[in-house]
C-alpha cells in the first residue's frame, strides 16, 4: 500500500509540474510597439500587416545592437520622423504616438501580457477600430517569432532569458 501511495504521489507532482504555467513578467520598463488597423476588412487589415513590416524592418535596423532602455528611448524619439515618413506612403490616415498608451489584456503563446497604460509606440490608423498588432519592442521581442519560427516552449524560454539579459545590464 504505502508503494502505491508513494507511486501517486510522484505521478502527482510530475503531473503538476508539467502543467504549471511558467510565469514571465514583462518588466515594467520595456517598450511596446502597436499598429491599430483602421477596421476589420480585409484591406484594412492587410494595410495594417504590410506598414507593420515596414516599420518593423526599421525600428529593428535601429534598435539592433541598443542594450538599454534609455538608448531605445532616444533612439525612437529621434526617429519618429523616419517612422512618419514609412507611414506616410500608403494612403490612409494615421497617427503616431510614443509615450504612455492603454494596452488590454493579450495572451501569446503561453505568456500572458497583463493590461494597463505601457509606454509605447502606437501608430493609429485610421478610425483605429479594427484588430491591432502589437509585441514588445524593447527587450527586443518583436521579431523572435517571425526570424526563428519557435514553437511555444521555445519562445517562453528565449523570452525569459532575454528580459533577464536586459534587467540585469
Amino acid at each position: 500500500m504505502k508503494k502505491i501511495i508513494i507511486i501517486l504521489f510522484i505521478i502527482t507532482i510530475v503531473f503538476v509540474s508539467i502543467n504549471e504555467k511558467e510565469n514571465i513578467l514583462i518588466p515594467d520598463d520595456a517598450i511596446r510597439f502597436r499598429i491599430i488597423a483602421n477596421s476589420n476588412s480585409k484591406e484594412d487589415q492587410d494595410l495594417k500587416k504590410v506598414i507593420k513590416k515596414d516599420v518593423e524592418k526599421e525600428l529593428f535596423e535601429l534598435l539592433n545592437n541598443v542594450d538599454n532602455i534609455n538608448d531605445a528611448r532616444k533612439i525612437i524619439n529621434n526617429n519618429l520622423d523616419k517612422i512618419d515618413n514609412i507611414v506616410s506612403k500608403y494612403n490612409v490616415s494615421y497617427d503616431i504616438s510614443f509615450g504612455n498608451n492603454y494596452f488590454p489584456v493579450k495572451e501569446y503563446k503561453g505568456i500572458k501580457y497583463e493590461s494597463g497604460n505601457y509606454e509605447s509606440l502606437v501608430i493609429k490608423l485610421g478610425n483605429a477600430v479594427g484588430n491591432n498588432w502589437w509585441c514588445v519592442l524593447f527587450p527586443p521581442l518583436c521579431l523572435l517569432d517571425e526570424k526563428n519560427n519557435i514553437d511555444n516552449r521555445e519562445y517562453k524560454l528565449y523570452t525569459k532569458e532575454l528580459i533577464n539579459k536586459f534587467i540585469n545590464s
